[in-house]
């Protein structure tokens, strides 16, 4: 009976005897936080907590624990050798990183020099100095994501000439996106909490083996704070508290996080609040981008107000507020149990573009907002650790996700206000096994299952006499599924060589009832159906043959599943062209072949430099169509030409991504990163024009200082000019977006922003932030971009923690 009770014990109450190593920077004593220990033989992983701390029980026996922390010199160590140092470790500042780990791009955790891929991190140091206001800054603060903004709330990543339902966002390993991502510019990023996120990878080109469709540009994986157990008698109580304030959009912002965590057990509970007003553009630059007025209705009539300050760009301003609940339940070493709850809302906001957009010499729209954004999450992960037969480590994510958004526009003086809602619910699941072969061969597979149905209303509102009736649905009522098993082989052929291997089958299912629209568009069909499957896969290979050298070759497909607004949405894309419904659509398909180079010379200078080819075919791309035989019908009061989604064009993206990164004496350090890609695609007429999300050479510059106190950093970003020839033929005839060149022709001009960010820590729970960004004073506006970047701002952050 005895022996069963202790059994009993074991597995519900944890091991008798844990084991805790403390990790310290060598020089200052600091605890350090997210240092990774990971071993294959026993296979085990561990992190350490804020106070540097993390369980290694289950590492014991080990001959080699590979010990991991952005910025410090990689360790190897076995088991006996940490019990020779009592369990305390200090760790060396490295002067350049080459041995990162991968946390949750590849979905698995590896080290970054053992995956083909390209992958880059955005760390917590960067995100404490940089203080983005929104996570779409997130990104662009790698300097390898270019980010485009039609609007203050919003932000669209553009990765390798690829951008919206081409890319990726995960966040905790869930998917986020869902069936009516557009090939349009789109927000949903800024759902994310910058101040709860922990962690940013992105992975560059195909991830389609792993993520499924859409995984064609990139992959963007986001992973929140993890509660974190105590490892002693006394509970774990950790937080951090944040207030923020910038003059460029009058930010007003606040943020709290508390971690309280004991031996099973922990929590995190966390919530922040943006309030901006509308932003203000800098005073040297086009003077194409300027808009002197804004649109007040006044006595049952559109007015066009002057502005007293023309570089206030009204409206844009808006709030947002993000929540997030984690719990945490670790019985045992084994068995580890999360959930987590995220809520995200804005407030309503103007498409700024939109609201520069004129007709016969008046403003085109008296309104156009988009309505409250919002997101829900709720997600369950099952982690178990264990030496069995088909898996050493098993994960089971199960999530569902409300999404709701809405667009109210009215043109100017009308008095009929269209309302259009849309809201997705989705429900997916993902079984993910990691199985050790021998201590050369590691196998990743696992199974995938998405839902999301699809609920839209049109609305139209007499604004005088409040009268709402019935108006066009934007999306026809639809189910979209997906259903995947995919598999990864890792070989480690010798200490030189590492290869990957990946196959993904994935079956797709689209059902969507167009008969809401019916007494509006005579459609010749009333429901469509898609059933079809895509085989994609991966091979690459990793060559070390010195500690400074790593080249990496890359072969990969990927492939894009039509959605519901590629098969059903109905909208105006710019005056006079109305995109309708096509319900007869298969999945368009990415080859891509990546091969990259990167060099340590005497431990002062790095060096890298990628080189990728995309080609797309059976593209999904907007094409002149015919409705009942019409070329033309009447939309929102215009005759419009008709256009739908449809399989017609091939694409290519081929580019150069660079960075250089060099110590200097004395805390400093100099960095680059530079882009350069060129986008092509087939037009309607057969003949090849640029692509509209292949941005013109963007990159950063940065001049670096730090010591244990003081954080400094001078840095430029910048981008290449786009001229009309090289515009997208899309693009070409958007006035209100672009500056007009000497011949009036519309164009991207180059631009660079010099700024200035410093962090000092008054003590170890105290620090403050300041910087003065874009000092010059410029107007500049991101390619593709409806709204121009912040002018000169200054921006003061106060961060504690305890």
């Amino acid at each position: 009976m005895k022996y069963i009770l202790l059994w009993c014990s074991l597995l519900l109450g944890g091991t008798l005897f844990g084991q805790t190593i403390t990790i310290v920077d060598q020089v200052t004593g600091t605890p350090l936080e997210f240092v990774t220990l990971a071993s294959d033989q026993p296979r085990a992983v561990a992190i350490t907590n804020t106070k540097g701390q993390a369980d290694i029980t289950g590492f014991q026996g080990a001959e080699n624990i590979q010990i991991r922390s952005l910025g410090y010199q990689s360790l190897n160590r076995s088991y006996a050798d940490l019990e020779l140092l009592d369990f305390r470790l200090g760790m060396e500042i490295a002067n350049i990183d080459f041995d990162a780990v991968v946390i949750s791009a590849s979905r698995w955790r590896q080290s970054i020099n053992n995956v083909p891929a390209t992958i880059t991190r955005v760390t917590p140091a960067q995100v404490a100095l940089q203080n983005p206001q929104t996570a779409a800054d997130l990104l662009a603060t790698s300097g390898k994501v270019f980010i485009q903004k039609s609007q203050q709330g919003g932000g669209s990543p553009m990765i390798r000439g690829f951008a919206t339902n081409r890319l990726i966002y995960t966040v905790d390993g869930i998917r986020m996106n869902t069936a009516i991502f557009r090939g349009g510019n789109i927000q949903n990023v800024i759902n994310l909490d910058p101040f709860a996120t922990e962690n940013t990878e992105v992975l560059f080109g195909p991830g389609s083996v792993i993520y499924g469709s859409d995984a064609i540009g990139g992959v963007m994986s986001f992973q929140t704070l993890t509660p974190q157990l105590s490892l002693t008698d006394q509970p774990l109580v950790s937080g951090k508290a944040v207030a923020r304030f910038a003059t460029a959009n009058q930010e007003r912002t606040g943020h709290f996080h508390v971690n309280l965590g004991w031996k099973k057990w922990a929590f995190v509970t966390s919530i922040s609040s943006w309030n901006y007003d509308h932003l203000r553009q800098g005073s040297n630059g086009p003077v194409d981008y300027l808009k002197d007025y804004f649109v007040q209705r006044q006595n049952g009539q559109d007015l066009v107000v002057s502005q007293e300050d023309p570089l206030l760009q009204k409206p844009s301003a808006y709030s947002q507020m993000n929540l997030m609940q984690k719990v945490r339940f670790k019985p045992n070493e084994n068995w580890d149990f999360q959930y987590g709850f995220h809520y995200s809302e804005t407030s309503s906001y103007g498409r700024y573009d939109r609201h520069t957009r004129i007709s016969n010499a008046l403003p085109r729209h008296g309104e156009w907002d988009y309505g409250p954004q919002s997101w829900l999450m709720n997600n369950l992960t099952i982690s178990h650790q264990g030496n069995h037969l088909s898996y050493d480590q098993m994960t089971l994510r199960l999530a569902q996700q409300s999404f709701g958004e809405s667009r109210i526009s009215r043109n100017f003086n009308s008095t009929l206000r269209e309302i259009r809602e849309e809201q997705v619910e989705a429900l997916s699941a993902n079984l993910d096994f990691t199985k050790g072969l021998n201590e050369r061969h590691t196998l990743y597979y696992g199974l995938e299952f998405v839902q999301n149905n699809v609920a839209s209303k049109g609305l139209e509102e007499e604004i005088t006499s409040g009268v709402v009736s019935e108006g066009v649905d934007r999306y026809p009522q639809a189910n979209w599924r997906s259903m995947a098993a995919y598999i990864n082989e890792e070989f480690r052929i010798n200490q030189l060589w590492t290869l990957q291997a990946g196959l993904r089958y994935n079956q797709f299912l689209l059902e969507a009832d167009f008969s809401q629209n019916a007494d509006f568009f005579p459609f010749p069909f009333a429901k469509a159906e898609i059933n079809n499957g895509a085989l994609t896969g991966s091979m690459g290979a990793v060559f070390r043959p010195t500690e400074t050298w790593a080249i990496k070759a890359n072969l990969g497909t990927g492939f894009r599943a039509p959605n519901v607004d590629d098969i059903g949405k109905i909208f105006d894309s710019e005056p006079g062209v109305v995109v309708v419904p096509n319900p007869n659509l298969k999945a368009e398909y990415a080859y891509n072949i990546d091969l990259s180079i990167a060099k340590v010379i005497n431990d002062k200078v790095k060096l890298d430099i990628t080189g990728f080819y995309t080609v797309l075919d059976n593209a999904l791309v907007r094409r002149t169509y015919q409705l009942n035989g019409l070329d033309s019908i009447l939309y929102d009061g215009v005759l419009s030409e008709v256009q739908a989604i449809q399989n017609a064009a091939q694409a290519r993206v081929y580019g150069l991504q660079f960075g250089v990164e060099a110590k200097l004496p004395e805390g400093f350090s100099i960095s680059t990163d530079l882009n350069f890609q060129k986008g092509e695609e087939e037009l309607n007429n057969g003949s090849v024009g640029p692509s509209r999300h292949a941005a013109p050479f963007f990159g950063v510059s940065r001049l670096s200082y730090r010591n244990q106190k003081l954080d400094l950093q001078f840095y430029a970003l910048f981008q290449g000019e786009q001229s009309h020839r090289n515009l997208a033929v899309s693009e070409k005839g958007k006035t209100e977006i672009y500056a007009l060149d000497a011949n009036s022709n519309t164009y991207a001009p180059a631009w660079y922003t010099l700024n200035f960010k410093a962090a000092y820590s008054l003590s170890e729970k105290i620090r403050i932030s300041a910087g003065l960004e874009n000092i010059t004073d410029q107007r500049y506006r991101s390619y593709s971009s409806g709204i121009s970047g912040a002018g000169r701002n200054f921006m003061l952050a106060l961060a504690m923690n305890f």
